[in-house]
C-alpha cells in the first residue's frame, strides 16, 4: 500500500474574504489563504514585537522571577534541567545565554539521558544534579508532571522553578512556583506556546524584577531579549506546535533575526551542514532541515552536544558540533528507513487480507530491535501513510530482554491522544507505568507483558471515539490557481507570507494537469513536467518519497500541491511539490 493511490478526499477551503482583506494591498491569492485561516483584519497578520502577549498574564511567573532574581543577586547555584528534544534544547539554551547575560555568577544545564533516565525531572535526575551543588533548579520543557523529582528536590534543600508547556495531570509538583499556561487558573490566552515560549517569557519577568533592583549598569547593562528569539523560532516550530498569533510572532521575528544575520553561531552552523541559505530562511527549513539535525543528539545518543551547539561563542566550536548532529541525522534517517519498512511489510501482510477502510482505528506496534529514540518519527510516518493514531513501541534499554517499553504516541485531528492515555490508565490502573504529552503526541510507559492488553484497551478507546468519516483523510486545499498566477512570483510571495506551521497550514492548491512527462529521481522520488492549460508552458513538479505502485498511468492528472521556490545554481524556478494525486475526472 502506498500513501498516494490510498483514497483521500480533497475539500477546497473557502471562507470569506472580509472587506478589510478585500480591500488591503495584498496579492489575490494571499487575500484567499488568508480568509481560509480565519484572518480577518490585518493586525492578526501583523507580527510587530509589541503585540506580543504580556508575560504578566501567566500564572506564578512574578514568584518564579523573583526566586530566580534573588538567586542571581546573592550569587547562587542555578541549575536548569531540561529535555532531549529540540525544544528542550532549544530552551535550556536560551535560559543559560539569558542568565550569563544577566551576569549570573554560577550556572549549568543538564539534560537527562533518554536511555538512562527517561523524560522529566525524576529522584534519580535531583541525585544527578545534586553534584552541581545547585540552590535553585530551573525545568525548562518539563516538570509538570514531576511530582516525586520535584519532592525529591525539595527535601534536599533546592527551591525548584518549573517551566513547562505539556498538560497537567490530576496532581501538581509542589514546586516553589510552576509557570505554565495549562495550569488551573492561568488566563495566559496562548496554551500552545511551546516549552522555549515560556522559557522566553520567564527571562523576560526576570529582567524586568532585577531592573526593579537596579541590578544592571554601565558595567552591567541589560541585555536586548530580542537576541533570544532566534533559539524561540527553532524550538517552536520543531515542537510542532500550534502557530497562534503569538507563536507567529515569536517564529516571525526570530526568522527575521536569522535572515538579518543576527543569529548565534550554533544556528547558522546547522544551516552550513543542512545545505541552507540562512538569508533565505522559513519555517519550513526550521521544521524540516535545522530541527532534525537538532534533535538527531538525543535520539542518539545526548542532548547536551545540541545545547552546546546552541550556547557556543565560537564558530569553530559550533561548525565542529554542528557537522556531529549532521551525521548523527544521517544515523537517524537509516535507522528510521529500516524501522519503516519492517512496520510497512507488517502492515501490508495485514492489508493482503483487509481493504484499509477494515483497518483497526487505532494501530498498535512494537518490534524488540526497534530504536527507542526513534519510534516517534515511526509513529507519526505510519500515521501519515494510514490516516490512523499510531502508538509505537520499542523496548526500555538495549537489553533484548527488557522487562519495560516505551511508546510514542501520535494522533490525526479529532483525537486527544493524551486525554486517551488518560482514559485508559483511568479504566486499567496498573496498565500505563506513566504518560504525558499533548493533544496530537504523547509519550508512554508500560511492562512489556502488558502490551497486549495495552493494545486492545487503545483500539478499544480509539474505535469509540472516531466515526468512520474521520478516519477517512480528507486534503484541505485553498481551491485552485488561475494559469496566469501559477508562477513564481506568487510562490515567492506565499513563502513571504508566513511562518506557515501546525494549525497555519502552509497553502495547498489543487488543479488538473496534463503529463508531458516523468521520471524517477534519487531511487524513490517522481519528478514531473505538467502544463496547466492547453499551449501552456511546462512546469516541474515532485512527489517525494514516491513508491513503485504510486507511478502515474494517466495522461492528465488531479493535484494536491504546493508552489514551492526551487533554487539550483543560483536559478530560482518555479517548482510544485505533489501531496496527493489521482487520475483527472473526465
Amino acid at each position: 500500500m502506498s500513501i498516494h493511490n490510498r483514497v483521500r478526499k480533497i475539500h477546497r477551503r473557502n471562507l470569506g474574504i472580509s472587506d478589510e482583506l478585500q480591500n488591503a494591498a495584498l496579492h489575490p491569492v494571499l487575500k484567499r489563504i488568508y480568509a481560509n485561516r480565519q484572518i480577518n483584519n490585518l493586525s492578526q497578520i501583523d507580527y510587530s514585537l509589541d503585540r506580543l502577549i504580556n508575560y504578566n498574564q501567566l500564572k506564578g511567573i512574578d514568584a518564579a522571577a523573583n526566586i530566580v532574581a534573588d538567586a542571581i543577586c546573592a550569587n547562587q547555584s542555578i541549575l536548569i534541567v531540561g529535555d532531549y528534544d529540540a525544544d528542550g534544547a532549544t530552551s535550556s539554551a536560551l535560559v543559560v545565554c539569558a542568565l550569563n547575560s544577566f551576569a549570573a555568577a554560577n550556572v549549568n544545564y543538564l539534560v537527562p539521558n533518554r536511555f538512562e533516565y527517561g523524560y522529566g525531572l525524576t529522584p534519580e535526575i535531583v541525585k544527578v544534579a545534586r553534584e552541581f551543588s545547585p540552590q535553585v533548579l530551573i525545568t525548562v520543557d518539563n516538570g509538570i508532571s514531576s511530582i516525586d523529582g520535584v519532592n525529591a528536590a525539595k527535601q534536599n534543600n533546592i527551591k525548584v522553578v518549573v517551566t513547562d508547556h505539556h498538560l497537567p495531570g490530576d496532581q501538581l509538583p509542589d514546586a516553589d512556583a510552576i509557570v505554565n499556561p495549562n495550569q488551573p487558573g492561568c488566563k495566559f490566552a496562548s496554551k500552545s506556546i511551546a516549552g522555549v515560549g515560556v522559557a522566553f517569557y520567564l527571562m523576560l519577568a526576570v529582567r524586568a524584577c532585577l531592573r526593579e533592583r537596579d541590578w544592571f549598569n554601565d558595567k552591567r547593562p541589560a541585555p536586548n531579549m530580542a537576541d533570544l528569539l532566534d533559539l524561540v523560532a527553532l524550538g517552536t516550530v520543531a515542537d510542532v506546535v500550534p502557530l497562534d498569533e503569538n507563536n507567529r510572532i515569536l517564529v516571525e521575528q526570530g526568522i527575521r533575526r536569522m535572515r538579518g544575520g543576527k543569529t548565534r553561531p550554533g544556528i547558522r552552523a546547522l544551516f552550513q551542514a543542512a545545505g541552507k541559505d540562512i538569508r533565505a530562511c522559513t519555517s519550513t527549513d526550521l521544521g524540516f532541515f535545522i530541527g532534525p539535525r537538532l534533535n538527531a543528539a538525543g535520539r542518539l545518543e545526548d542532548m547536551s552536544a545540541g545545547v552546546e551547539c546552541l550556547i557556543t561563542d565560537s564558530n569553530t566550536v559550533a561548525e565542529g558540533i554542528a557537522a556531529e548532529l549532521n551525521n548523527l541525522n544521517m544515523q537517524r534517517k537509516q535507522i528510521e528507513q529500516g524501522m519503516l519498512t519492517v512496520a510497512l511489510d507488517e502492515m501490508n501482510s495485514l492489508l493482503d487480507t483487509l481493504d484499509t477502510r477494515q483497518l483497526q482505528a487505532g494501530l498498535c506496534l512494537y518490534n524488540s530491535a526497534w530504536h527507542q529514540g526513534v519510534i516517534g518519527l515511526l509513529a507519526a510516518r505510519i500515521k501519515e501513510r494510514f490516516h490512523r493514531p499510531v502508538v509505537a513501541f520499542a523496548n526500555a534499554n538495549d537489553d533484548a530482554g527488557s522487562s519495560e517499553i516505551k511508546g510514542s504516541a501520535r494522533s490525526i485531528p479529532g483525537l486527544h491522544i493524551r486525554d486517551v492515555l488518560d482514559t485508559i490508565a483511568t479504566r486499567n490502573p496498573g496498565l500505563i507505568q506513566k504518560f504525558g504529552g499533548h493533544a496530537m503526541a504523547a509519550g508512554l510507559s508500560l511492562n512489556k507483558a502488558d502490551f497486549e492488553a495495552f493494545k486492545q484497551a487503545f483500539e478499544y478507546e480509539v474505535e469509540s471515539l472516531l466515526s468512520a468519516d474521520e478516519l477517512e483523510e480528507v486534503v484541505e486545499t485553498d481551491g485552485s490557481i488561475e494559469p496566469g498566477q501559477m508562477s513564481l512570483e506568487t510562490a515567492e510571495v506565499i513563502e513571504s507570507a508566513g511562518p506557515w506551521g501546525q494549525h497555519f497550514p502552509e497553502p495547498v492548491f489543487d488543479n488538473q494537469f496534463e503529463i508531458l512527462n516523468w521520471k524517477i529521481v534519487g531511487e524513490k522520488h517522481l519528478k514531473m513536467q505538467l502544463r496547466h492549460n492547453e499551449g501552456g508552458k511546462a512546469i516541474d513538479a515532485i512527489a517525494f518519497n514516491t513508491v513503485t505502485d504510486d507511478l502515474p498511468s494517466f495522461e492528465k492528472i488531479h493535484l494536491a500541491y504546493r508552489l514551492n521556490v526551487n533554487e539550483f545554481r543560483n536559478n530560482r524556478n518555479l517548482q510544485l511539490i505533489v501531496d496527493c494525486m489521482s487520475a483527472a475526472e473526465s
